[in-house]
C-alpha cells in the first residue's frame, strides 16, 4: 500500500469542498483513499462518497483503507468521463462535491513495469487502465517521427521534440525499443544537458507519452463538464492538476462555466441572454504550503482550483 500514504493539498481540498452531513460526493481519481477517507468522515452518517478510478491497484488500496465505511461507500472501476454512467447506474441524480486530483500516485511510479517512472527500468506501458491495448511501446515503436514530435511538444511542451522523434525512429529501426531505460537513453544522447530544461532530459516526453496512452485531457474535458451536470446547486468541484496543460485545462473551462454575457462589448444590450452558471472559488491557482513541499516533494508542482454551481 505504500505510495497512497500522503493526500496533496488535503487540507485546502476540504476547505474548499466544504463537506457536510448528509451529503453526497465524488472522489474521480480515488487513488489510495486519503481524500476521500476526510471526506467520508464528514458526510456520515446519512452521506454517500462514489469513489472511482481506472486504476485496480488504486481501487484495492482504497477499499483498504475505506473499509470502516464501506457501507456508505461505493468503489468502480471506471474512467471519470463515465461519471455520468456510474451515477446513473447506482441511481444518484444529483451530487454535491467532486474531487478530481489528476496525475500519477507515488505508488504507480513505485512499480517499474507501469512504464511511467523515467528513473527505474521497466516494460514501456504508461496505461493506467490495464485493460487499454495502446501502450507506450506500441507508440514509440509505430508512430511515424512528425506525429511523435508533435505529441511530444503537444503533450509535454517539449523544445527538442523533432530531434527525440528522429533518433526515436533511428534507433527502432535497428531494433524495437522495449523498456524505459533504452528511451531514456536515447532521449539522453538526443539532447544535451546544456539544452536540457530544468529537470531530467525525459521528463516531458514520459509526461508526453503518458496523457497521450491516457486520453488524459480529453478525459478531463468530459469529466468536468459531467460532474458539473450532476452538481446541486451550491456543489462543489475541486480540481489538482500538475502540469500547466492540465491546469490550463481547467481554468478554461471553469472560466467557460463561470462566463457571463457573450455579447459583442460594442453591443447596447444584452441579447445573448447568457448568464452565468458557477462561480470560481480560487483566484488564480492554490499553490501548496511551502511546510507540504518539504513533507512531501510530490506536492510540488499542484496546483488547485475550486467552482462552486449557481442556483
Amino acid at each position: 500500500m505504500s505510495g497512497y500514504h500522503q493526500s496533496v493539498m488535503l487540507r485546502e481540498v476540504i476547505e474548499y469542498l466544504s463537506p457536510v452531513r448528509g451529503e453526497t460526493f465524488v472522489d474521480n481519481t480515488i487513488g489510495g483513499g486519503g481524500h476521500a477517507l476526510e471526506i467520508v468522515k464528514r458526510i456520515m452518517p446519512g452521506g454517500k462518497l462514489v469513489g472511482i478510478d481506472v486504476d485496480d491497484m488504486a481501487l484495492t488500496a482504497a477499499k483498504f483503507y475505506l473499509k470502516k465505511y464501506l457501507g456508505s461507500v461505493f468503489l468502480l472501476k471506471a474512467n471519470f468521463l463515465r461519471v455520468g454512467e456510474v451515477l446513473s447506474e447506482l441511481g444518484i441524480e444529483n451530487i454535491d462535491g467532486s474531487l478530481f486530483d489528476l496525475g500519477l500516485s507515488g505508488a504507480q511510479i513505485e512499480e517499474s513495469s507501469r512504464g511511467f517512472s523515467y528513473m527505474s527500468d521497466g516494460q514501456l506501458d504508461m496505461r493506467m487502465d490495464k485493460s487499454l491495448s495502446l501502450t507506450a511501446k506500441e507508440i514509440v515503436n509505430t508512430m511515424p517521427a512528425g506525429e511523435l514530435s508533435v505529441m511530444f511538444r503537444r503533450y509535454g511542451q517539449e523544445e527538442h521534440a523533432a530531434r527525440i522523434a528522429d533518433a526515436i525512429e533511428r534507433s527502432r529501426k535497428r531494433s524495437p525499443i522495449n523498456s524505459t531505460m533504452e528511451l531514456v537513453e536515447i532521449i539522453k544522447k538526443t539532447v544535451p544537458i546544456k539544452g536540457a530544461r530544468k529537470g531530467h532530459p525525459a521528463k516531458r516526453v514520459f509526461q508526453a507519452l503518458r496523457i497521450y496512452v491516457n486520453d488524459e485531457i480529453g478525459s478531463l474535458k468530459v469529466g468536468l463538464k459531467k460532474s458539473f451536470r450532476f452538481l446541486n446547486a451550491g456543489g462543489r468541484i475541486v480540481v489538482i492538476s500538475y502540469h500547466s496543460l492540465e491546469d490550463r485545462t481547467v481554468k478554461n473551462i471553469f472560466k467557460e462555466l463561470a462566463g457571463g454575457c457573450i455579447c459583442p462589448p460594442d453591443a447596447p444590450v444584452c441579447v445573448c441572454g447568457r448568464q452565468a452558471s458557477a462561480e470560481i472559488l480560487t483566484k488564480g491557482a492554490v499553490l501548496p504550503s511551502s511546510k507540504e513541499v518539504a513533507m512531501n516533494s510530490r506536492s510540488k508542482s499542484a496546483r488547485l482550483r475550486a467552482l462552486r454551481k449557481l442556483a
